[in-house]
């Protein structure tokens, strides 16, 4: 019996569903989507209100399914049909790490200067001049959001006072952001009783979030050591490589990873 490439969600209990392949070559889970629509009630309740591709164990049955099983797919055009359709609402990208910048900075001298403390001076760094390098595509752009700002205001039978807490939105030295917008949340609560002891006592926390986008780009470093010992005169070299590395997105490949699952079908089938 063939074993077709199906649509497929979670049983009712939140369990893969049995009647998927058991072939050690087959695939399943892959390309998970939403089978909801934004602003309507859930078709899909959970746990199975997502939808993924897995190859079946055999046809379904004519007279009726589970309800874990939503469709067949019955050919590679069909296939690659489905995926340019959810890969267009969730906005597939390839996405390729790639080397952008690389910079050496060589530090020597006497291990004693190494070991100094205080330092008293004895080592000399020279910095490379940086590399650079292009890739392909377009720098990719991430999203994050930091509560920037944040006013208490303090109320008693007293008086009040005010107290104010701020962040700074920090990327990587390499990455650069770019603030989209600003939203402003007030939460007030109250405590003590009117007319006892020190009265009420108001507390009104006013925050201020920051969205905000930044290059997909990151630094890191490693460091090498090394000694070299001459006539009892130990010298010591330190070597820190930085590397910056930047996230290129590029169109992606319907077509190959149309042909790549349907393969696996082909295979499994004995095609």
């Amino acid at each position: 019996m063939a074993q077709p490439i199906v649509k497929y969600t979670l049983t009712k209990q939140g369990r893969i569903p049995e009647w998927l392949s058991s072939d050690s070559r087959a695939f399943a889970g892959e390309h998970s989507i939403s089978g909801n629509k934004d602003g309507y009630i859930p078709r899909y309740e959970s746990p199975q209100s997502r939808i993924m591709l897995g190859i079946a164990a055999g046809e379904p049955d004519p007279d009726g399914t589970p309800d874990d099983y939503i469709g067949k797919i019955a050919s590679k055009s069909d296939l690659q049909a489905y995926l340019i359709g959810i890969g267009t609402i969730a906005g597939y990208k390839t996405t390729t790490l790639t080397l952008t910048g690389i910079q050496t900075a060589v530090t020597t001298g006497l291990a004693t200067a190494w070991d100094a403390n205080p330092y008293a001076g004895g080592l000399t760094t020279t910095t490379s001049a940086k590399r650079t390098m292009v890739g392909v595509g377009t720098t990719a752009i991430l999203s994050g959001s930091l509560a920037t700002k944040i006013v208490t205001n303090i109320v008693t039978m007293s008086g009040s006072s005010f107290s104010t807490v701020t962040n700074a939105i920090s990327v990587d030295p390499a990455s650069t952001s770019t603030i989209t917008g600003y939203s402003t949340n007030a939460v007030t609560t109250t405590s003590g009783i009117a007319n006892e002891g020190s009265g009420i006592t108001t507390s009104i926390v006013t925050t201020t979030t920051t969205a905000y986008n930044y290059t997909d780009i990151t630094t890191s470093s490693a460091t090498s050591k090394s000694e070299t010992t001459t006539d009892g005169v130990t010298t010591r070299t330190d070597t820190v490589v930085t590397s910056e590395n930047t996230n290129f997105e590029t169109s992606y490949d319907y077509a190959a990873e149309a042909t790549r699952l349907w393969d696996i079908y082909e295979t499994v089938n004995g095609i």
